[in-house]
């Protein structure tokens, strides 16, 4: 362990999870122009971006099966490779088909950073999982408000005076630059074997403990908090351009919002536990999307707000419950959870696409509350949400008390 840099590995993981949002963050604020450039409606839009969603959970689950038998240095130099053909692929993409395949292998890329970063962070920090999971994943919004503000930066600094399609060829071009850096840093730096391997726990013993009830609970629960999050944000520019024209503006302050409450998990974690969090969260995110789908105006940045703060905790805190309630669970475990929510992401916004077309299909061709009315379905599944984790607090008071009492150290 004397060769371990568990500080330049942990930079090193971030900056390849910030790859991961500048590809959601940057294709959020360029959606509309594919469409435009390839003459492409909302629902191949919807198959598009879904590919990274489920190319997204196939690489994360056989990465989380695989990691322990490769380990994590070699899963990492293949979402290398992945990021970087499909970012080339994007950047010379000439329809729906290439769009397509390079969102695909983005997809896989981001899952494969995942299979590999989650069990490393768990690994790195074995005494404080789920806040240091919380300060690797501030990172995801972290890198989506850079992608956002990249686009419109430079649409704002070359629009007029490059072609379109210059442009964005571009914008997908700077998340090279990181690429290439977290590439090199992790070929130099060595790595630990995943805390399941060095705890000594068999392969066996971790899939057995998979069949757990909390753990499927989670499983479950991950459906729900991965959809309100990911899909709601990766399509806001989509949903609400007929509401305001600076939809993908709103897209960086709720993601500046959900960086800012991951970098702060320490203190708040150490005041609450890790389920009342997030019934907290799913409280706050019924309400900023109830808020986005009804009002408009300076009080959108508001919903903005309150949708950020509530989403903020959901996806690195599922990860650090889980893996520090159901430990045994090791790798496999924390990238079932995240291919589990990648995987309902991509069904659902390939159903709610579809069903914006059909909105504005039976409108005429036109229908400027199109988005508003998808966003009051999704308000649903936080709902139901809210339920599940007062039965999870319940649950795990109940679990506590009957837990036996640990004799004192002398």
């Amino acid at each position: 362990m004397q060769s371990i840099n568990r500080t330049q590995l942990f930079r090193a993981s971030c900056l390849s999870l910030l790859v991961t949002s500048l590809s959601f963050g940057i294709r959020a604020g360029l959606l509309d122009k594919f469409g435009t450039e390839f003459h492409l409606d909302k629902a191949a839009l919807a198959s598009i971006t879904a590919t990274a969603f489920y190319g997204f959970p196939i690489a994360v689950v056989i990465g989380g099966m695989i990691v322990d038998i490769i380990g994590m240095k070699r899963l990492l130099s293949i979402a290398f490779l992945f990021h970087l053909v499909g970012i080339l692929l994007t950047i010379f993409a000439q329809g729906f088909w290439t769009l397509y395949i390079s969102t695909f292998l983005i997809g896989l890329a981001n899952g494969t950073v995942e299979a590999a970063c989650n069990p490393l962070v768990t690994s790195l920090y074995t005494d404080n999982k789920t806040i240091k999971l919380n300060h690797f994943h501030l990172w995801f919004p972290g890198g989506i408000v850079i992608g956002t503000l990249v686009v419109s930066l430079f649409d704002h600094l070359l629009g007029g005076h490059v072609a379109g399609k210059l442009i964005w060829q571009i914008e997908v071009g700077v998340m090279l630059i990181p690429t290439l850096i977290y590439g090199y840093l992790f070929s130099k730096l060595d790595f630990p074997v995943t805390e399941r391997v060095s705890s000594g726990i068999t392969t066996g013993g971790m899939y057995k403990a998979l069949v757990n009830p909390l753990f499927l609970f989670m499983f479950i629960l991950m459906f729900g908090t991965a959809i309100t999050e990911l899909f709601t944000g990766q399509w806001i520019d989509v949903l609400l351009k007929n509401v305001t024209k600076n939809a993908i503006l709103l897209l960086a302050l709720e993601n500046g919002v959900v960086a800012m409450g991951r970098g702060f998990a320490k203190p708040i974690l150490k005041m609450v536990s890790p389920q009342v969090l997030l019934l907290c969260s799913a409280i706050l995110a019924a309400l900023g999307i109830y808020l986005l789908s009804t009002v408009s105006g300076d009080m959108l940045i508001v919903a903005a707000i309150i949708f950020g703060m509530g989403v903020c905790f959901f996806w690195p805190t599922m990860l650090g419950f889980v893996n520090t309630n159901l430990p045994n669970t090791g790798a496999v475990g924390l990238n079932l959870m995240g291919g589990a929510g990648m995987f309902a992401v991509s069904i659902y916004t390939i159903f709610m696409g579809r069903h914006y077309d059909e909105i504005v299909a039976q409108a005429g061709g036109s229908n400027a509350t199109a988005g508003q009315q998808i966003l009051q379905a999704t308000l649903v599944i936080p709902l139901v949400l809210i339920v599940a984790f007062i039965g999870l607090i319940v649950y795990m008071r109940s679990k506590n008390k009957t837990a036996p009492m640990k004799t004192a150290a002398v």
